[in-house]
């Protein structure tokens, strides 16, 4: 287990990825990105506020933006990290070497996806700190900030794993990035599409009939599952409707373990036989 996680080429690839000046600088824009967010949402609200007071529903509200802020920066991405780790390797003619050594093949491609994140995870735990301004005007629980960062993880790694499985069944880098995008944009954006259109269809008569369907697509679609822990109506609103009381973020999570499970696993799988059958091509030869 340990030489899963601890070993040369994991090392290496922290190395490349942090030496570069330009990793600090973007992660200083980042954070001052996020800080003129911060300020600028407190004076608009207090320059325009009758009281001139900073209200906790305010900062729960500043609160919900930076959270899809974040939301939306991961999920813009993790995609462009992951979806050339090994399709990079195989256009540079150095996968070969890289499945000479001795690491296996489980631990190449875990190797490949935290050290692809790594930096996108810096940036989310460098943020902690402006997020606790929330603190000093209410309206947030340190158990909300923790939900949300806990979630943000999650996010990350489960859809890192769609663009290894991707970058490692697809031999171009720019065709594995198109699809890997483009099937995060399908989780985002299409599910909301048929989470809505399958609501549409459910209440289209007199009488209003329940219908499991929006409930599939809610719990596949992360934006829906975030906003239903600020807004908890929202999500009763989806158990009347659909007429399924299982908790929505639970079934989020086990949807998406699942489909990191097996995009890791099916990624595996294929590393090394692809190149056995190479390797077979070439003796016939």
């Amino acid at each position: 287990m340990r030489q899963l996680f601890i070993n040369p080429m994991l090392n290496k690839e922290f190395k490349l990825r942090f030496r570069s000046f330009k990793s600090f600088l973007g992660l200083l824009a980042y954070l001052l990105a996020v800080g003129i967010v911060v300020i600028g949402f407190i004076y608009m609200q207090t320059r325009f506020s009758a009281t001139g007071y900073f209200r906790p529903e305010e900062s729960r509200v500043m609160f919900m933006m930076l959270s899809f802020i974040q939301l939306a920066l991961v999920l813009f991405i993790t995609p462009g990290l992951t979806a050339g780790i090994i399709s990079g390797e195989r256009e540079r003619q150095t996968l070969s070497i890289l499945l000479t050594t001795e690491q296996s093949s489980t631990s190449i491609i875990l190797s490949k996806l935290f050290s692809s994140v790594s930096f996108l995870l810096l940036l989310i735990v460098s943020s902690l700190p402006i997020y606790s301004f929330v603190f000093l005007f209410g309206g947030v629980s340190p158990s909300d900030v923790l939900l949300i960062f806990g979630f943000s993880l999650f996010i990350v790694f489960s859809f890192g794993s769609i663009g290894i499985l991707f970058s490692t069944l697809i031999r171009k880098t720019i065709i594995s990035m198109v699809t890997t995008y483009a099937t995060t944009l399908f989780l985002i954006g299409g599910t909301f599409f048929f989470f809505i259109l399958a609501l549409q269809f459910g209440y289209g008569g007199i009488q209003s009939q329940t219908t499991p369907f929006p409930y599939y697509f809610a719990m596949l679609n992360p934006a829906i599952v975030i906003f239903g822990q600020f807004e908890p109506n929202s999500i009763e609103e989806i158990y009347t409707r659909t007429g399924i009381e299982f908790p929505l973020w639970i079934s989020y999570l086990i949807s998406y373990t699942v489909i990191a499970i097996l995009s890791l696993v099916i990624s595996i799988r294929v590393l090394r036989p692809s190149m056995k059958l190479k390797k077979s091509r070439r003796d016939e030869m």
